[in-house]
């Protein structure tokens, strides 16, 4: 592959060293996970009503239970949700932080009794 001949040699410097520190890839998958509405939709609302469980998420979204789980597993496995089980019942919630911060930056709120009324 040619090199591009470059005009500001201290800008290129300055630009590539920004191409060092962060995880490049592990941003790319996390705003991969992210970009899927349906993925969004989901933690958005694990962050308003955690300890939810997948009859009630698919409820709430408008899915199928199948669908749902799906969705789930692929946030369990990058470690976004974590489930508990209750009886035979297994709730989740969102446990990464960043992702909560996120979610935040976009407009998420908590859910609080005086919303219920």
């Amino acid at each position: 592959m040619p090199e591009t001949p470059a005009i500001d040699p201290d800008h290129v410097r300055r630009a590539a060293q920004a191409l060092v520190a962060p995880d490049i890839a592990g941003w790319a998958g996390r705003f991969e996970l992210l970009s899927d509405p349906n993925r969004l939709r989901l933690l958005l609302c694990l962050h308003h009503a955690p300890d939810i469980c997948v009859t009630d998420l698919a409820a709430a979204l408008g899915m199928t239970g199948t669908a749902v789980s799906h969705a789930l597993r692929l946030l369990r496995q990058q470690g976004w949700v974590e489930a508990q089980r209750s009886g035979r019942t297994v709730r989740y919630r969102l446990v990464d932080d960043t992702v909560h911060e996120l979610l935040h930056t976009i407009g998420a709120t908590h859910f609080h009794e005086h919303d219920a009324g």
